[in-house]
């Protein structure tokens, strides 16, 4: 047997040294390859959701409506010659004239008849004689042709005369005058309740800024300054103002509200050349059918804080924070939104289709049994058993499928937002089966903001903070009567000459939800 070679103890010690310091530098270049994977595994996060804000960019880019000037033309590119002479037109139009001559006279289906014209509108008869010579011929009779037609909105002047007396002397020979008393909705506001009526639902049903309801006044040439309109709008606001008062208390009273909030420019005077961003908070009562539009200047928790402070009951809102704090009450059951977890799919498809259309499959059916029980008119009762029985099935596959699937996507990427989403207010996307009055969603609120969405568009911004709270004033119960049907007009025409003399036990019977319809028709 070969005999090992002597090695000195200090070589040894050194060689275990040495051994010792090798095997701390790999170590350290594991702990560096590991931190490098894991800063390449964040970068290509953070690219990817990158990639995604530039492609919502460039949608929301080229798919705006708000009118951009971008030059299209380039010095070395000719001008096309868009002008030409009118000799060329008529070449062009008389076949397609003679095409659409024969298209008509060509046999098709049965066409359905036009539709019967309203019995309630006045009709204006005219009679029309032929262009011949008729003496001598017997008249047999008419043959009838209507057409709907529109007449401008005429405006008239209401000129009350007040009769004056005098009394008969008496012994002392005085006399006193007796005049009948003028009983106007508002006093010294030269518009009628019609007028007013008509301004407010152009600009906030019709988004038509009072600037251009001026413009078309013009035209009939009506000469309104602008300090004018200004002045019937507050006017017209103060004097309804209580009756908003009553809805805001009735919306906040009711067991079952969902919240949303959308911006809205204000100017400001502590802001000169910049306006201040403003928001409304909306509440709608589901149960009542009611909307109710809160003015306030920021987004934080304070805003809501003054309406919800106390509530109890179901409380539906979508993922933002604010709303979180009012859902760890123990009386309030905080619902989310199926709508909104259903988009966080959506877009996630680019990044998963596979997972990201699953869910959505999954989806997809809780909303095909919501329209079911709509279209079979099923009380609440029905279905809330109609929930437990066919969508609680479904919401389990989908709470056990995102589950599993969780721990096998990057966080960062799309699909896991979406699952994380999810998995965040679970509880919350299942509190919808409690209640058979519970929607499933939040598009209720959302498509009651839309009036707001087009108005802005259109008049930009409020003109002072109490400017926005009247606005959110008019959104509520112009809102509120769409869902009921009313016309908006006739019910502030018939708000504005009746609220002076309803009593306040009483001014709940003039709100939209609660009206005798009968009243204002």
């Amino acid at each position: 047997m070969e005999k090992q070679p002597n090695i000195p103890l200090e070589s040894k010690e050194e060689n275990l040294l040495l051994l010792e310091q090798l095997e701390a530098e790999r170590k350290g270049y594991l702990d560096e390859i590991s931190r490098l994977t894991a800063t390449i595994v964040e970068n290509n996060d953070t690219i990817a959701d990158l990639k995604f804000q530039i492609a919502e960019f460039k949608r929301l880019f080229f798919g705006s409506k708000r009118e951009r000037f971008i030059s299209n033309e380039h010095p070395s590119q000719l001008t096309l010659p868009f002008d030409f002479g009118d000799d060329k037109v008529e070449p062009v139009v008389a076949p397609v004239k003679e095409e659409i001559t024969y298209e008509r006279n060509k046999p098709s289906k049965p066409h359905p008849g036009r539709f019967a014209l309203p019995s309630h509108l006045p009709v204006e008869e005219i009679i029309i004689e032929p262009t011949e010579d008729v003496t001598g011929m017997t008249f047999i009779g008419y043959k009838e042709s209507s057409e709907l037609e529109y007449i401008p909105g005429t405006l008239t002047i209401k000129r009350r005369k007040l009769a004056v007396y005098l009394t008969k002397e008496d012994e002392t020979g005085a006399q006193r005058e007796v005049k009948a008393s003028l009983d106007r909705p508002i006093p010294k506001c030269i518009a009628g309740p019609g007028l007013l009526s008509h301004v407010m639902v152009e600009k906030f049903l019709y988004h038509m800024p009072l600037h251009r309801q001026i413009q078309r006044f013009k035209q009939e040439d009506v000469h309104i300054p602008a300090s004018t309109m200004d002045s019937w709008f507050s006017l017209c606001s103060q004097h309804i103002r209580p009756l908003f008062a009553v809805h805001k208390l009735y919306i906040l009273e009711n067991p079952y509200l969902q919240v949303d909030e959308s911006p809205i420019k204000v100017q400001d005077r502590d802001k000169p050349g910049a306006t201040h961003q403003g928001y409304m908070w909306v509440y709608r009562a589901p149960m009542q059918n009611a909307i109710f539009f809160d003015y306030h200047k920021g987004r934080g928790l304070d805003a809501p804080m003054k309406n919800l402070s106390i509530y109890k009951g179901y409380l539906q809102t979508d993922g933002y924070a604010v709303y979180e704090h009012f859902g760890r009450k123990q009386e309030v059951t905080h619902l989310a939104c199926w709508a909104h977890a259903r988009r966080m799919f959506d877009k996630a498809l680019d990044n998963d289709q596979t997972r990201a259309s699953t869910v959505l499959k999954w989806i997809q059916q809780l909303y095909a049994i919501e329209r079911n029980a709509m279209e079979d008119g099923l009380d609440y009762h029905a279905r809330h058993e109609l929930r437990l029985d066919q969508a609680l099935p479904v919401l389990n596959d989908i709470g056990k499928y995102i589950a599993n699937q969780n721990k096998q996507v990057l966080p960062k990427s799309l699909i896991g937002k979406a699952f994380e989403y999810c998995i965040h207010r679970w509880d919350n996307l299942l509190n919808y089966l409690k209640d058979g009055n519970l929607e499933i969603d939040n598009n209720g609120i959302e498509n009651a903001i839309r009036g707001l969405a087009l108005g802005r568009k259109n008049y930009l911004f409020a003109g002072s903070h109490s400017a926005a709270e009247d606005i959110g004033m008019y959104y509520s119960f112009f809102g509120t009567c769409k869902k009921h049907d009313i016309n908006p007009q006739k019910w502030l025409e018939y708000v504005i000459n009746h609220i002076n003399d309803t009593k306040m036990s009483q001014l709940k019977y003039l709100l939209p939800q609660f009206i005798d319809k009968s009243l204002i028709n």
